[in-house]
């Protein structure tokens, strides 16, 4: 029993993957808007029905490809040494997270994104979990309630220069998101010391 389980949860994750990945590569080609879910079946060799099994939307497919990054940053703000301050342990969480994400796939999705509309709109609720879940993971990294209100304006500050980054990243060939991320931490650090 739990051999034939193992089976058809394999072969699940294999057709999910493979409706994703030809699903990107077809909005990576032909565009979000000019993809169609007939295209993304039938480049996945599945019926619309089993498409439908899997992904609710379009839309739904390309944010999959990001669910695990809530995840991503909570085991980077883990791996933190707990002494680091709060504004510290959250660039370096996401310095040490970026490297992940420098890949020409990466930018592809990120260009995706910020050049679809619709898909904008969903990517800023994405960010709202994003930083719900780092101001989560600092607080409990330092011991602190988890709504704590230093923890939650670090994460806001945070995923601001994230949002900043890519958008350097995106606008560069040669892509410095983390050479900008540092420097517009530098920068928030003078703001906040009223340097500037």
């Amino acid at each position: 029993m739990s051999e034939s389980v193992g089976l058809r949860g394999r072969k699940r994750a294999k057709t999910h993957s493979l409706i994703q990945s030809e699903a990107m590569r077809l909005f990576v080609e032909r565009g979000f808007d000019a993809t169609t879910l007939d295209d993304i079946a039938v480049a996945a060799d599945v019926s619309r029905r089993t498409l439908f099994h899997y992904f609710g939307s379009k839309e739904e497919i390309v944010f999959s490809t990001k669910s695990d990054f809530p995840d991503l940053i909570a085991e980077a703000v883990r791996k933190r040494p707990v002494s680091e301050p709060l504004l510290d342990m959250a660039e370096n969480a996401l310095r040490d997270l970026a490297t992940h994400y420098q890949s020409a796939e990466a930018r592809g999705l990120a260009r995706l994104i910020h050049d679809t509309p619709s898909l904008r709109a969903g990517d800023q609720a994405k960010f709202e979990k994003v930083e719900h879940t780092l101001a989560i993971a600092l607080a409990d990294r330092k011991g602190l309630p988890a709504n704590d209100i230093a923890c939650r304006v670090t994460a806001a500050a945070a995923i601001g220069m994230l949002k900043l980054s890519i958008e350097a990243w995106l606008s560069e060939d040669d892509g410095g998101s983390v050479e900008f991320g540092m420097a517009a931490f530098a920068a928030l650090r003078k703001v906040l010391g009223g340097v500037v």
